[in-house]
This record gives C-alpha cells, structure tokens and sequence, in this order.
C-alpha cells in the first residue's frame, strides 16, 4: 500500500492527486480489470483502453458541461506546445493575435506567437510586478484578430481572472492550466481553453484542448499533420501513442471530481481552503503581506512575503521540518506560496493556517 508518511503537498505542479485516486492506481497497476496487463502495457487500439479513452473525454464533457460543437482532445506536449500549436493554426496570414499579459506563462505565449505571425499585447500589469490582472476595460483589440488570448490564473504571482472579457465575434482563446475545473465557467464564452494536467486534472504528460468546431474548419492547413487539431480530432486524439496511463489517471481524478459534488461543490472547497490562509495574511498586521491585489487573488496559488529575507527562509525551514512540502515561492520572485488546487485536503490548509498563526506569535 501507499506509505501513510504525512506531508502536506503544495507543489505548484506537479502536484497533489486525490490519494483515493492514487490507491485505486496502485491497486490496479499490474492487472487492469483482470486482463493480466497494466493499463501501460496494452495497445492504444484495444477494447479495453478505448472505454478509458473515451470515459475520460466524456466525463470532462459532463463536468464541464461542454457544449456539442467543442472538440475535447487529449494532446502532449504541455501548455508550452500549445504556445506555438495555436497561432500555428489560429494566426493566419495578414490577421493579428492579441495577448493579455499577467505574468510569466503569458509573456512566453507571446514570445513564441511572435515567431509564427503579427501579435500584440492586448493589455498589461507588468509595471505592477503582475501584482493583479488587467481590467476587462484596459483590453485591446480589433474586431478582425484572429484571436484574443488570456492567461485564467497565473501560478507565479497568484493571480486569477474573475470575470473574463467578452470578446464577441473574435475568439477568446484561456490557457487554463493551473485552475481548470476549479469553478464552473460558461465554455460557450471562449474559442478554444487548454490545460496541461499536472495541476489540477491528473499527472503530467497529457494536455486537455477544448476547441469549437468551427475554428477547425478554418484553420490553417499549411503545417505538419502532427501540429494541426484537426488531424487529432478526426482520430479521437489516438492520432499517434497517447500517455495511456496519463489519461487513465486523467479519467479517475474526473471520477473523483464528480464524486465531490461536481464543480459547484469543488468551487466551494476551494474558496474554504483559500480563505483560511488569506485571513491569516490579512489579519496579521503586515507580518505577512501578500503579492496579489485583493480583487485579483487567486483561490489556487496563494503568494505572499515575511518581513525580511532571513525570516522567510526561517519560515521556510520550519515549514518543512514540520511536513509542508512546495511553499516556497518561485525562483523569479522569491517568497512563498501555497498552491491549494482541488486535490490539496482542507486539513492541509488548516494545518498550514495553524503553522502561520504559530509561526507569527513566536516571531514578531
């Protein structure tokens, strides 16, 4: 069985999966439904793996609740492909794209857009330090783009769309991924979303793409069969291998989700656990500050400072001396953060809730 060793898993990504899920893996490893072979070992063309295959697509349709004329593909790659498979397809000749800026995940979907065709940035906060996301009235762009791209959260600065811009007839295309499934959202607002898994959806190596049908039909046929969706989504992504066992561990964490109560349950948790560390930070008159503008938090990476460089590397210490695994903030920033996605228990929040509170009486 999995060791009972207790950690408190806030890894920005990879990150935590729901243990049931991990047991239910592990039980099943070696013998998939008394097949005698692992999930890993079978063809991607039998029976057995297209009823995973397919579950997990329809279990994402059914949470999410994907409208019919979305294609849902499983892709590999990461989010990073993407940056350069979107204008790939999306960007074509004399259209612009337009990039809203709120951190590091944006700025290189720019860079790599800007090596396929003419883009822009629609909007900005890097004068703040990313410290918040653009308002929806700051963003610009033309009715003729080909299309908008936004960023829904942004792991480094702990930032998070609330609302999203209404961009009518020009797509909005949302890397989603580090808080996809967190809450519901209407996915007939946008073009296309795409998410890589390791955050909230299983483990890494496979990548979610919802895309409206109609942006298939028109999109640039100029590239490599491997780089076009609509090669992916005329082969029900079994275009090439996929990441069998990622996308059976996708399909069980979708499983679990709907055991929760689906995402109007899941929204609810995650806004709980995010509370208990905020009011920490807002109660502790400075001791803790965090980055990210009150209106522009993010309920899945939470981001904040101590005093000094020395007492948050003591903070940090302590923190894994006492089971916290992943607090520390990115390189580019520095800090802390606590990534609290949907399989990050409530008790590890209130533990770390507890750990601040003690942390802070000791120290002031």
């Amino acid at each position: 069985m999995i060791s009972q060793k207790s950690v408190y898993n806030f890894n920005a990504g990879p990150s935590a999966l729901p243990r049931e899920v991990l047991e239910k893996a592990q039980k099943e490893l070696v013998d998939f439904k008394n097949s005698g072979m692992s999930i890993m070992e079978m063809s991607h063309r039998s029976a057995a793996y297209e009823e995973v295959h397919n579950q997990a697509i329809q279990r994402l349709r059914s949470l999410f609740a994907i409208p019919e004329n979305y294609e849902v593909l499983l892709l590999q790659g990461g989010a990073s492909l993407q940056f350069a498979m979107i204008p790939m397809n999306f960007l074509t000749s004399g259209k612009k794209a337009g990039y809203i800026m709120s951190g590091a995940w944006s700025d290189k979907a720019l860079k790599e857009g800007k090596t396929i065709g003419d883009v822009f940035e629609a909007a900005s906060t890097k004068e703040t330090n990313y410290n918040r996301v653009p308002s929806l009235a700051d963003i610009q762009f033309d009715d003729k783009d080909a299309y908008v791209h936004i960023t829904s959260n942004n792991t480094i600065f702990g930032t998070q769309f609330q609302e999203f811009p209404d961009t009518g007839d020009v797509p909005l295309i949302a890397d989603m991924s580090s808080d996809i499934l967190s809450r519901p959202i209407d996915v007939s607002k946008f073009g296309m979303i795409y998410a890589g898994a390791q955050k909230n959806l299983g483990p890494s190596g496979v990548t979610v793409a919802i895309i409206r049908k109609d942006l298939l039909e028109n999109a640039n046929v100029e590239i490599p069969a491997i780089l076009k969706y609509s090669t992916h989504s005329t082969n029900n992504s079994l275009y090439n291998t996929p990441p069998s066992f990622g996308i059976y561990m996708l399909g069980e964490v979708l499983g679990w989700m709907e055991q929760q109560g689906g995402l109007e349950q899941i929204a609810k948790n995650n806004e709980a656990k995010a509370t208990l560390i905020y009011d920490v930070i807002d109660e502790s008159n400075g001791f803790y500050t965090g980055h990210a503008e009150k209106d522009s938090r993010s309920l899945m990476n939470i981001t904040f400072r101590l005093a000094d460089e020395q007492l948050e590397k003591q903070f940090l210490q302590e923190a894994k001396e006492a089971g916290f695994v992943g607090l520390n903030g990115h390189r580019s920033v520095g800090g802390c953060r606590a990534s609290a996605y949907n399989a990050v228990p409530f008790a590890a929040c209130q533990a770390l809730q507890q750990f601040m509170l003690n942390f802070q009486a000791k120290n002031q």
